[in-house]
């Protein structure tokens, strides 16, 4: 299960180089690292009723960009966020939830890249599709997770990215550009080095 955007023609780059500036087409989970039982089920796909992403990565040319996502939320803290929101700055959205190995995996490499990317005005937002607030509170304090997160469990913020975030495929990254158009995505657990290309070159815009 991929969940293609039927109507954008992504553009793709050559494989990730050592120094991480070009991108990958297709990644293999880096869970592998990861030999708990938990982690090795979660690559199967096959337990949590969830879908292990395959780690491939699209990243949707300019001219090939839909319309702004239209995203409307509330996240943990009771904040409410519209697309408005996205306006102006480069964000990404991270699909997880508690139980899903792989967002376990990948949960400090986010963190460290929202503190990279923070001073550039680069927003980081989890949206979680499952949890109650205890729950996804603890994940955040257990990978010391300082960006906030949509309680999603009515999937509107799923909805509105439809067709680009399969519904059990978790977890999945997406790049926002400064219009609120998806620029990237990344299906399955991420690299941290292709993410930070993915950012830099929105970013770069």
């Amino acid at each position: 299960m991929t969940g293609s955007n039927p109507g954008a023609t992504p553009s793709r780059r050559s494989v990730l180089t050592a120094g991480g500036a070009a991108l990958a087409l297709v990644l293999g989970l880096s869970a592998c690292a990861q030999e708990d039982a938990l982690a090795k089920q979660a690559r199967a796909g096959d337990n949590k009723n969830y879908v292990a992403g395959d780690g491939s990565v699209t990243e949707f040319a300019v001219a090939d960009r839909k319309t702004p996502v239209a995203i409307k939320g509330t996240l943990f803290d009771g904040t409410a966020v519209t697309a408005a929101d996205f306006q102006g700055k480069v964000t990404v959205l991270n699909f997880w939830f508690a139980g899903c190995a792989p967002c376990r995996v990948e949960a400090p490499s986010l963190e460290a890249l929202h503190q990279e990317f923070k001073s550039q005005g680069v927003q980081f937002l989890g949206v979680n599709l499952r949890d109650e607030k205890a729950t996804a509170d603890a994940f955040d304090k257990t990978f010391n997770l300082t960006y906030p997160s949509f309680n999603d469990k009515d999937g509107a913020v799923l909805l509105a990215v439809s067709g680009l975030v399969p519904p059990g495929a978790v977890p999945t990254t997406l790049v926002l550009d400064k219009q609120g158009r998806v620029a990237s995505r990344v299906l399955g657990e991420i690299q941290k080095g292709t993410l930070k290309s993915l950012i830099a070159a929105a970013v770069a815009e």
